[in-house]
């Protein structure tokens, strides 16, 4: 993403609906982990941008550490007392199963070599060690939003999940986001000369706010959206051989 788009998303992440709903997203994905017996360990946030999603997973008690290839965006992570590193989520500069829980929310499309990307986060995954993908869904609704802010694709669901699996990561959960407001994206996109990140009206954040907000309640998740949120977790090779010794 461009210098100019990170300084925009620093300067709207704290009240943009979108970015407001997907920290509750992310808040929510956590709380989710906990309940299943998870404790809070060590966490990376890849394509960090401004650490919005950073201070979600410091705020749940993770040890996060945020990591982002720009300078803009590591210097405003930096500016807001996160720990950052600076690196390239095809070559991550961490250890082999160094983490307890990777986050990439919104990268995968903005790198060419998914694949490798993909297989750096496996590999810095503790075994049993859980990594939460969000990712633009469906080309269809490719415009130049997309390559105003850098994509290279938008996923299927399939190729996403077939991407996931391919690297060693088990797929536990898999749903679609922003659903309601597929067909006012749709629409939008087809006239769109650019980034749709910019600064709306108070009552237009406000309605879109409520919509997104609806489908917390909403069976909604396998329906088509706009995006598409997968947990997976890395494989622990003892319990997979004991599971398929018992199949």
């Amino acid at each position: 993403m461009e210098a100019a788009e990170i300084r925009k998303l620093a300067a709207l992440e704290h009240k943009h609906w979108w970015y407001r709903e997907r920290r509750r997203v992310l808040a929510r994905s956590l709380d989710a982990l906990v309940r299943t017996g998870e404790k809070p360990g060590r966490a990376l946030d890849i394509g960090a941008a401004g650490g919005g999603n950073t201070r979600v997973l410091r705020d749940r008690g993770w040890d996060a550490t945020a990591l982002e290839y720009g300078e803009e965006g590591a210097g405003v992570a930096r500016g807001r007392g996160l720990p950052v590193i600076r690196g390239d989520a095809v070559a991550l500069p961490m250890a082999d199963e160094a983490m307890n829980l990777v986050v990439a929310y919104d990268v995968l499309e903005h790198i060419e070599d998914d694949k490798s990307a993909v297989r750096e986060i496996a590999r810095v995954l503790r075994p049993g060690g859980t990594a939460l993908v969000a990712v633009p869904c469906d080309m269809e609704l490719w415009s130049e939003h997309d390559t105003a802010v850098g994509h290279f694709r938008r996923y299927d669901r399939d190729g996403l999940l077939n991407l996931l699996s391919s690297a060693g990561l088990r797929i536990e959960e898999v749903r679609s986001w922003n659903v309601l407001l597929r067909p006012v994206a749709a629409w939008r996109r087809k006239r769109s000369t650019g980034s749709d990140l910019e600064d709306l009206s108070p009552l237009v954040n406000l309605g879109l706010t409520a919509v997104i907000a609806a489908e917390r309640y909403l069976p909604v998740g396998k329906l088509p959206g706009v995006s598409v949120l997968v947990r997976a977790r890395r494989q622990d090779p003892v319990v997979d051989i004991a599971q398929t010794r018992t199949d």
